[in-house]
Order: structure tokens, then C-alpha cells, then sequence
């Protein structure tokens, strides 16, 4: 349960860096714009003649100013998609379009809610949600959408739906019942989002009660998530709800420190950002640019000689990446690896930051890196005036100072095997490192997926040589670039009962498993282990028999005719799959009558989506197909009905669908429907009973 969890957290972490990846954008235009349209600031630097009011450059970094705001205006929209896309496990852009659609019945509901009963009685409870009147909900709101629209589409993008309301199946129906769980969620959030809101105002008002020791906690405990990937989960909060505080900026109720410190960033008149926002982010700067450098020089200077200029490009490079742009992880999982007592010290100096930033009444605030940039736009060109962003390069220096004295006592007291302390190979650590176990088990499982999927991927001329995959009842369908790579015999190696090529089409029968292949290749393509080099795969090697498992050694089997008509031969079907027995045995009923009734006591297994072709399993484990026609799967289901759906346990006789004959024909395709056991090679003889004229019901097949 835990591990459980864990792997959940981790998603919905990783779910959180797409709408947080388009911060530092969007800050980099609020930063400049804000900056630069600053009329004291223009009047310090004399600036004002070429950039003030009137100018066109102003006019330009209004834009950018605009274009920066618009982002953090919409973070709950674009958190709602960007965290569907994050959790949805295929199909990602419908659960996108079902989050958006979501998102917007969600709000207007509450919207008719507040017009029909009034707005709850609560200090800011109402905010304009792209012009709708709703409750401010914030991020909370499009993380609540983003992660029950995914949850939605991952159970509901391959559903099949009865016949009168096929076309509302798969990933169409997604939409629809995101709408209207979500128009229920509205209902019901009227109601339980004010007692939520009241409980994260007294959170928050806790937390910014805790003073300095809060602070301390907050950066101590961002830092220790690192190595999990639960840091997003645990700082978004803070950063976009009302658990980091609210503050009214410019007229308007801001939730959320980030939040609040770009509100202010965009508001011209503000003397000094907000402490009580920017506790939560200004901590960063001293660590990244200065504490980890400091780390990464004790590294140096402790390797061995011989080995130091090996480590120093290395460590160069990564102190550099920590210094630019706040990405640390190159450093921090090094130290982690080998000495993970530094690592917590590392947490503890993490929380110092925090707290000092606090105590120096520091507003710094940032996007999400911490770096030398982030400093750059939003503290020093801001001034310190109004960010009192010099303390930072001095207590940088001393926690440079502090990391190379603590990380070279630890290292040589307790002679932790850091890069280069030994002759193991030199190389720094990343996440890929910590979770390589996991991995590597993950990997053992899929293996056997993977290596039928890259059979066939070879055997069908390789990754670049396909363009499309697709299947039918029976049938894998690819469309290749170069039919002269497809390798035949490697196909059928695969367990394909045979191979079909026409131009660039090929068609590899496997029988109604055929489904679950397709989508472990089409998951095998898109993953990047498609791209690795493998061994030549080994052809599959069969299954053992065993006497429990022979259906041989039971009574002979009598299979019915599903239809009224003419009963033939499979081989006088003139079909390359049917008439060679690729897919299996049985015989073919040339129809009169357009009823298909089930030929034997069975369970419905298998309803194709196009409805032309249904896949039975009778008690004696026999596994049916019936065809209603030759490469029908090209009307898409048009002319069929079909009565059952999967799970359905039938009696001889019972009727099944029916299809519209004259449709078939005008479209060019034959009616002959071959009854065929899929699962023939378990079985030792069959025996037509039966041909010519034939009545639904009437036997016409032994099996032994």
C-alpha cells in the first residue's frame, strides 16, 4: 500500500512540472516588463526618455508585462490540463479537452449556484474564473479537475457502449462523462469548499504563525523530498494557494506566495515584496548559487590527484548548472549516493537558508529555479529598495564558505567514496541512479511484452519502416514505408499463424488476442526502449501441455450454424487467412437470412468495436470466431447490430445481431461467414456434419 502510494505521489509530482514548466517564461516577460515599466525605477537609472510612458519600447514591455500576467491570471486552467495530460495513461490529448471541459462546467455550476442561493458567508470566497462568478478555489480547484478527469479517462477511454450508442464509445465518451461528473463535483463543491477554504486559512495562518521555525521546517522538509520526486506535491501549495497567505495587491484578494509576489511585481506602487510570500522562495538563492558550489569544490579538493581533473569538469559543470538555473540534482545525488549523512546536513543548512532569507527580510521571489537568472529579474533589477536582495551574495559567501569546511571535514573523518576518493568509476549521480532498482524490476516484468513487441517491430522492418499500427478481430494491420524490409519468417515466429503482404499493408494474423498485442506494441514504440539495441530476439518457446489442460481428452464438441444459408469449406472461402486456416478450423455459411444466433452455449468474450466479428468461448474452453463477412472491418460497423456485449453468457440459439446484407454488397465486400475455433491446435480432428442448405441451430461441426 504504501509503494502504492508512493508511485501515485510520485505521478501526480511529475504530472505538476508541465503547467510549472511554463512559469520561468512567463516570469522572464513579467520580470523584464514589470522591471522596465517601473517609473522609479526608470527615473533612478534616467531611463525615462528613452523608456518611459509614450515611448515605443514601453509600449513593447507592456506587452511583455500582459503576456507574463495572463499566465499566473490562469494557473488553475492551465494546472487542470497540464495535470490530465500528466496522469492520463494514453490517448493524453482527450483527457486535455475533457479536463478543459471540466474545468468550465465545474466553475459555471458553482457560478449558478452562487446566483440561485448567494455567495457563501467567507472572507474571499468568491473570485472572477474566466469570467465566470465561482468560488476561489485556485490551483486547488484545476488540480481537483486535472486529477478526476484523468482518473475518468483512464478508466473509461476503451469503453464499449450498446449498439444504439456506439458512436459515443472510447475515448469519446470521456468527455461526456467528465462533464457530467464534474457538473455533480460543482454541485457538491458549493457546499464543501468554504469548510475546506476555512481549514487551509487556519493552515495557513499557522504556518505564517509559526514564524522563523516554520520556515526553517518548510525549507528542511522541501529539500529532503528531493530524492523522492515529492517536492512539487509538497511546495505547490504554498506557492499557489492560500496556505502560503493571501494579500490584497492592487484592489484584488491574491492567494498563494507566488502568486502574491508576481501580483506585486506587476503593481508599480509597491515599496517592499512581501516577506510573508517570498519565506517560501527567497532561501534557494544562498543554497544554489553559493552552498552547492561550495559542496562541489570539497568534492574536488578530496579526490585524489591523479583523479581531480577527471572530477573537476565534471563537478565544474554541475556546480555551474546549480549556480545558472537552480537544477542541483547532479550534485545533490552524488553526495546522496555515497554519504547520505551529508545529505541530511545538506536539508539542515536548506532550512537555514529559508529562515536567514526571512530573518534579513529578504523578497527575492523566483519561478522555480533559485539560479544566478531568477536573481537577476527578480531581485537585483527590481532594486534593493524593494527587495533587499544584497544580503543574499552575503550570506552566500558564508555558506560557500561553510559547505567546502563541513563537506571536507565529513568526507576525510569518515572517508565517504565521493568522485574520485577511489579508482571506482568517476561519474556524478541523477535520479535515473536512485530509482534503477525499480527499474530494473519494472523492466523484468514487461520483459516478455517487450521482447514479442520488438520481434515484431523488427520483424516488420524496424521502428522507422512503420507508420501506422492498427488491428481487427483476427488481424495486426501495419502500414510499412519499404514492404521489401518486412521479414515474414520472423513474423511468424512471433506466433502468427500466418503473414499477408499487399503493397505496403501487412497483415500478421494472431487470432482474438490480437487487441493486446497491438497495444503492447504501440506502447513498446512510443517508450524509448524501442530505440535500444537488443539482442536477435529467440523465437517463443511453445507452452508445455499437460493432460489438465488438453481439451482433447474431452467429449467431441458440436458447433451449430450461426445462420440460415449454405454451409461450405473454409478452403472454398477464397480468402487468403480464412481459406488456408491461418486463424483456425471450421467451416463458412454462405447466409440467406440476416439473424446471427449463437451456434453452442457460450460467454460473448470479445465485440469488436466495427461489430463485424464476435469472439465466443464455449464451457469446454472451445474459443469461437464468427465473421460476418470478408474484410467488413472497412465499413466501420455501419451495417451490424449487435445484441450482446462482452460477458454475456448465451444458450444455443440465443439470438446474437443481425447486419444489413444489401449494405454489404453495395459496399462491395461478400456476406460468407467463416465460424472458425481459434484455438484449433489444441484439438486433433474436425468433421463437417453437415453442408450445403442449413437452418439456424442445425449441427454442423464435430470437434475432437
Amino acid at each position: 500500500m504504501k509503494d502504492k502510494i508512493f508511485g501515485v505521489l510520485q505521478r501526480v509530482g511529475r504530472s505538476f512540472m508541465l503547467p510549472i514548466a511554463i512559469l520561468p517564461v512567463a516570469g522572464l516577460f513579467l520580470g523584464v516588463g514589470g522591471s522596465f515599466t517601473n517609473e522609479t525605477m526608470l527615473e533612478t537609472y534616467g531611463l525615462m526618455g528613452l523608456m518611459g510612458p509614450g515611448t515605443f519600447i514601453n509600449a513593447i514591455l507592456q506587452v511583455l508585462n500582459a503576456a507574463g500576467s495572463v499566465v499566473f491570471d490562469n494557473l488553475p486552467l492551465i494546472f487542470a490540463i497540464g495535470v490530465a495530460i500528466g496522469m492520463a495513461k494514453q490517448e493524453k490529448e482527450v483527457s486535455a479537452l475533457s479536463a478543459v471541459i471540466a474545468f468550465f462546467v465545474m466553475h459555471a455550476t458553482i457560478g449558478a449556484m452562487i446566483g440561485d442561493f448567494g455567495a457563501p458567508d467567507l472572507s474571499g470566497a468568491t473570485a472572477s474564473v474566466l469570467g465566470i462568478n465561482s468560488l476561489q478555489m485556485g490551483v486547488f480547484g484545476g488540480i481537483i479537475v486535472g486529477l478526476g478527469t484523468a482518473a475518468l479517462h483512464n478508466r473509461f477511454y476503451k469503453i464499449q457502449l450498446p449498439q444504439v450508442l456506439s458512436f459515443f464509445s472510447g475515448t469519446r465518451f470521456v468527455p461526456i462523462i467528465s462533464a457530467a461528473v464534474y457538473l455533480v463535483v460543482g454541485i457538491a463543491m458549493y457546499y464543501i469548499w468554504p469548510v475546506i477554504q476555512s481549514g487551509i486559512n487556519a493552515l495557513g495562518g499557522f504556518v505564517l504563525a509559526s514564524g522563523y521555525g516554520g520556515t526553517w521546517l518548510y525549507g528542511f522538509i522541501e529539500r529532503a523530498l528531493i530524492p523522492f520526486g515529492l517536492h512539487h506535491v509538497f511546495y505547490i501549495p504554498f506557492w499557489q494557494t492560500a496556505l502560503g497567505g493571501t494579500a490584497m495587491v492592487g484592489g484584488a484578494l491574491v492567494e498563494g506566495a507566488q502568486n502574491i509576489f508576481f501580483a506585486e511585481l506587476a503593481t508599480p506602487d509597491i515599496k517592499h515584496f512581501s516577506v510573508e510570500a517570498t519565506r517560501f522562495m527567497a532561501g534557494k538563492f544562498p543554497l544554489m548559487i553559493f552552498g552547492l558550489p561550495g559542496a562541489a569544490l570539497a568534492l574536488y579538493r578530496c579526490a585524489k590527484p591523479e583523479n581531480r581533473k577527471a572530477v573537476g569538469g565534471l563537478l565544474l559543470s554541475a556546480a555551474l548548472t546549480s549556480m545558472l538555473t537552480g537544477i542541483t540534482e547532479p550534485l545533490e545525488f552524488t553526495f546522496l549516493f555515497v554519504a547520505p549523512v551529508m545529505y541530511v546536513v545538506h536539508c539542515v543548512f536548506a532550512g537555514a537558508s529559508y529562515m536567514i532569507m526571512h530573518i534579513l527580510n529578504v523578497g527575492v521571489g523566483l519561478t522555480f529555479s533559485g539560479g544566478l537568472i531568477d536573481l537577476t529579474l527578480f531581485g537585483v533589477m527590481q532594486g534593493n529598495a524593494k527587495t533587499s536582495w544584497l544580503w543574499i551574495p552575503v550570506v552566500g559567501v558564508i555558506y560557500f564558505i561553510v559547505y567546502y569546511l563541513v563537506f571536507s571535514f565529513m568526507i576525510k573523518k569518515f572517508d565517504y567514496k565521493t568522485p574520485g576518493r577511489d579508482d571506482s568509476e568517476i561519474k556524478l549521480y541523477t535520479r535515473k541512479d536512485v530509482n534503477a532498482r525499480k527499474e530494473g524490476e519494472a523492466a523484468a516484468q514487461g520483459g516478455r511484452e517487450d521482447s514479442l513487441s520488438r520481434q515484431i517491430m523488427v520483424g516488420l522492418g524496424g521502428k522507422a519502416n512503420i507508420s501506422d499500427v492498427d488491428c481487427c478481430i483476427t488481424r495486426l494491420r501495419c502500414t510499412v514505408h519499404d514492404a521489401s524490409k518486412v521479414d515474414q519468417q520472423l513474423l511468424k515466429e512471433t506466433g502468427a499463424s500466418g503473414v499477408i503482404c499487399k503493397g505496403q499493408g501487412v497483415q500478421v494474423v494472431y487470432g482474438p488476442r490480437v487487441s493486446n498485442i497491438k497495444s503492447d506494441l504501440e506502447a513498446f514504440l512510443a517508450s524509448p526502449v524501442s530505440d535500444q539495441a537488443a539482442p536477435e530476439p529467440a523465437a517463443p518457446s511453445a507452452a508445455p501441455e499437460t493432460a489438465s489442460s488438453d481439451p482433447a481428452a474431452g467429449q467431441p464438441i458440436v458447433i451449430a450454424s450461426p445462420l440460415a444459408g449454405k454451409v461450405i469449406p473454409l478452403e472454398d472461402v477464397a480468402d487468403g487467412v480464412f481459406s488456408e486456416k491461418m486463424v483456425g478450423d471450421g467451416f463458412a455459411v454462405e447466409p440467406s437470412g440476416n439473424q446471427v444466433y449463437a451456434p453452442a452455449d457460450c460467454e460473448v468474450a470479445t465485440v469488436f468495436g466495427t461489430k463485424h466479428a464476435i469472439g465466443l468461448v464455449m464451457p469446454e474452453g472451445c474459443e469461437l470466431l464468427i465473421h460476418l463477412g470478408i474484410d467488413t472491418v472497412q465499413l466501420g460497423g455501419a451495417p451490424f447490430t449487435i445484441q450482446v456485449k462482452e460477458g454475456d453468457t448465451l444458450k444455443k440459439g440465443d439470438l446474437i445481431g443481425s447486419f444489413d446484407e444489401k449494405a454489404i454488397l453495395d459496399a462491395g465486400y461478400r456476406t460468407v461467414t467463416p465460424v472458425v475455433v481459434t484455438n484449433s491446435d489444441q484439438y486433433s480432428s474436425f468433421e463437417l456434419c453437415k453442408t450445403g442448405a442449413v437452418k439456424p441451430g442445425e449441427n454442423v461441426l464435430t470437434v475432437k
